[in-house]
């Protein structure tokens, strides 16, 4: 007589061959992000001393084939331990991740309204700023527009203007947060 999976439910036949793949990819994934860390990062991060070794290793290696192979060694050696001992690891990289989405994304919106501020509207969007800002040095923050607007019709003129309103900008913004 064949057996089945239903003949028993009551027997915990583990994870299937599929869910270990996918365990095995994902500890190879958070292996690869490891070993791109920058070492201040890294140092912080409560990781198990051979691990920290491993990780090392795999750094060395320059040769892309080797570096794949050791990488995956990497995983096997991190797949040993307990997978709680890389819960806090797994935290601190996706607070990392969703920090950095947040950093660019208001970078993003810093670079845009330096456009609207430079652009043909660009009155508009000052008198805006200025109505949310209202502690703004007006005269400062106009001639760096004027500037700016110089230095981009001008092509081989730096972009020191350019720069200085997108720093004012920026700390426009740090002071109302």
């Amino acid at each position: 007589m064949n057996r089945n999976y239903t003949d028993d439910p009551e027997h915990d036949y583990g994870p299937t061959r599929t869910q270990q793949r996918r365990d095995a990819l994902a500890v190879l994934e958070l292996a690869g992000q490891l070993v791109e860390l920058p070492p201040a990062k890294l140092a912080k991060l409560a990781l198990p001393d051979d691990v920290r070794d491993e990780i090392a290793n795999v750094r060395r290696i320059s040769s892309h084939i080797a570096r794949k192979r050791q990488l995956a060694f990497l995983a096997k050696l991190m797949r040993r331990h307990d997978s709680t001992a890389f819960d806090g690891v797994r935290a601190a990289l996706g607070e990392n991740r969703d920090r950095q989405r947040q950093e660019t994304a208001a970078m993003h919106r810093l670079e845009a309204l330096r456009e609207r501020l430079l652009g043909e509207d660009g009155d508009t969007a000052v008198s805006d700023l200025i109505a949310q800002h209202p502690g703004v040095d007006r005269q400062h923050l106009r001639a760096l527009i004027r500037q700016a607007r110089v230095e981009k019709a001008a092509p081989n003129k730096p972009p020191r203007a350019y720069r200085e309103l997108f720093q004012l900008l920026k700390s426009l913004q740090d002071d109302e947060a």
